[in-house]
């Protein structure tokens, strides 16, 4: 019987994937061709679940369904034998991914999606190879894949439009948001956006028109605090089109316009300077703890949940002089 959802590698990205996926209420198995490996993945899966649980996400039921739906395997064959969602979640490497796609194409019935979560890398080209590329679509899952609602489903050029929907729709009832992105681009939809508030930040760094802190201070306590509810172009629209095109024609023409990597990052990277691994980047990291900023980091990312949820659920009463 094909009941199971396959996840094809157990890293943080597949073992949060594979929790959702549960959570879901579907019975899930982690792929891992090492039994370490895999053992590693499980229990990352189930401490993403137990998080969830404890911060109220999820209700203690959901969760204990959700461990009981988890299991793991060492034999592709066997797993896939069983699946009719298969997710792939391995290194982001394209020849590595061709021929684990082909591997799969051939094992599963060419009825069932295979998924890439792959972050740059375009689904066409992952699937080069395939019998049946029709049936192969991105899923980008974006970390921490067990707290961020957002999945961009990308159609490749041979992807029915129909699998995508139905992808779309199963991601659904994994507790994801999932966003159509109609064309196979580099970057996909977010991963585009989000190059773009890099390039420019990088660039006033650079320039010495502000430090890398008050780069990030800006963006977390100005836009940032509104984004999760009140997007981009929702913002034009309340603010009015004159002015937002008058603010474009004002301000585009002085921003980096650079079409490869910035020469300042080009150096840190040169010069030995990678970031938290290396304790030197943008940062000085022999002063900052890296686990205690992604601790910090997630317990946010639960209390915006939580906020959103509570006011999607019973709209809060705002007094009107406020909104004047």
């Amino acid at each position: 019987m094909r009941d199971a959802v396959v996840v094809i590698g157990s890293g943080m990205m597949g073992s949060g994937i594979a929790a959702m996926s549960a959570l879901g209420g579907r019975r899930t198995i982690l792929f891992n061709r090492s039994e370490k490996n895999l053992e590693r993945g499980l229990e990352r899966a189930k401490d993403c679940i137990r998080l969830r649980e404890d911060n109220e996400l999820d209700t203690p039921e959901e969760s204990a369904q959700a461990l009981r739906l988890l299991e793991g395997s060492t034999d592709l064959r066997d797993a896939l034998s069983q699946a009719f969602f298969a997710e792939e979640a391995i290194t982001e490497d394209l020849p590595l991914k061709q021929q684990l796609f082909r591997e799969v194409d051939q094992l599963l019935p060419p009825e069932y999606p295979i998924c890439s979560t792959t972050s740059g890398l375009r689904i066409t080209d992952i699937a080069r190879g395939c019998l049946h590329p029709e049936r192969t679509v991105t899923t980008h899952f974006w970390l921490p894949p067990h707290l961020i609602p957002l999945v961009e489903v990308v159609i490749g050029e041979h992807t029915k439009h129909a699998l995508a929907e139905q992808v779309r729709n199963e991601l659904r009832r994994w507790k994801k948001t999932p966003v159509l992105v109609e064309r196979d681009l580099p970057g996909q939809l977010l991963g585009r956006i989000f190059q773009a508030i890099l390039r420019e930040s990088i660039d006033i760094v650079a320039s010495g028109l502000a430090t890398a802190e008050d780069v990030d201070t800006a963006i977390a306590k100005g836009i940032g605090m509104r984004l999760a509810q009140w997007g981009p172009l929702q913002h034009l629209d309340a603010i009015g089109l004159t002015l937002a095109l008058s603010v474009q024609d004002s301000v585009l023409p002085d921003l980096c316009a650079d079409r490869q990597g910035n020469p300042y990052l080009r150096e840190l990277v040169s010069s030995g300077k990678l970031g938290a691994e290396t304790g030197q980047g943008f940062y000085d990291w022999s002063t900052r703890n890296l686990e205690q900023d992604i601790q910090r980091r997630n317990q946010f990312i639960i209390a915006a949940l939580k906020a959103v949820k509570q006011i999607g659920e019973a709209p809060a009463e705002i007094p009107a002089e406020t909104l004047k």
